[in-house]
């Protein structure tokens, strides 16, 4: 299965929206019952969910769900939802402990696939056995939360050590790349390649979209550039034509410049086959 590289939000409670969420041309579509959602809409939420989710069974790749975390109110409810659509995937918001995780996965219909939202310090301190556990598909950057959970200043420089521990924690757990938080700028184009951007740079390979107009914007700028690809099918053909050790533009090729070759063609193709 191709990893989505664009998750799109769209409110739980405004179901007149999804049908042009998932034609938005995101990867994932994310049906919240957290943020968006008031508390006074929380249950007519989670039925207008159950009830289209029903009749789109065969999109069920592309249909996430957001669920309140394991501390709110609505909780037990959310994981009742689970059971009775049969949701395949799950965003658990503000996880913090690894039982967290087995306690909606255990809710679900295997194969679970649980995206741990993590959005706290100590979800940050956890994370390597929140990555190991059980049925956890790729973990999510709230950076949102984050900052007001330590009170940051708004630098992307307290950014760094979460974002490192993720990505970190995602390799050593064999998980697709981690995803990235939101851009609440929706028409600055320039500040939401910039997000992106700092965030590929500590391996995240896909990010969280809270309006339409994002999506393009990050599936383009995660494409590779004309001279990359040139640089990268460069790469390849003197590798294949080298006997022995090869060389391009007076620079050695060893195995982790093929692989990074091979990367920037795969990402191609992919992009191609989107």
């Amino acid at each position: 299965m191709q990893m989505p590289i664009t998750y799109l939000f769209v409110p739980g409670n405004r179901p007149e929206r999804f049908d042009k969420a998932l034609a938005a041309g995101a990867d994932a579509v994310v049906l919240d019952l957290e943020d968006a959602v008031t508390p006074a809409d929380k249950a007519r939420a989670r039925d207008a969910i159950a009830d289209w989710f029903a009749l789109h069974a065969e999109q069920s790749q592309r249909i996430v769900v957001r669920i309140n975390d394991a501390h709110s109110p609505w909780f037990a409810d959310d994981l009742a939802l689970l059971r009775s659509a049969g949701f395949g995937q799950v965003v658990l918001p503000k996880t913090e402990w690894q039982a967290q995780v087995d306690q909606v996965r255990d809710a679900m219909a295997p194969p679970a696939r649980v995206l741990p939202l993590i959005e706290s310090a100590r979800g940050v301190r956890n994370v390597d056995e929140i990555a190991a556990a059980d049925g956890v598909l790729r973990l999510v950057f709230g950076t949102l939360d984050y900052a007001v959970d330590l009170a940051l200043s708004g630098d992307d420089a307290g950014l760094i050590y979460p974002a490192s521990r993720i990505a970190i924690a995602s390799r050593c757990a064999e998980l697709a790349t981690p995803v990235a938080g939101v851009t609440p700028a929706i028409d600055d184009e320039a500040r939401i390649r910039a997000d992106l951007a700092f965030a590929r740079a500590f391996g995240f390979g896909a990010k969280l979209c809270i309006h339409p107009k994002q999506v393009a914007v990050i599936h383009a700028a995660l494409q590779p550039t004309p001279a990359e690809r040139a640089w990268a099918e460069r790469v390849l053909a003197a590798a294949a034509c080298a006997d022995g050790a090869a060389q391009l533009d007076g620079k050695m090729i060893d195995r982790p410049v093929v692989l990074r070759a091979e990367a920037i063609l795969a990402r191609c193709a992919a992009g191609t086959a989107t």
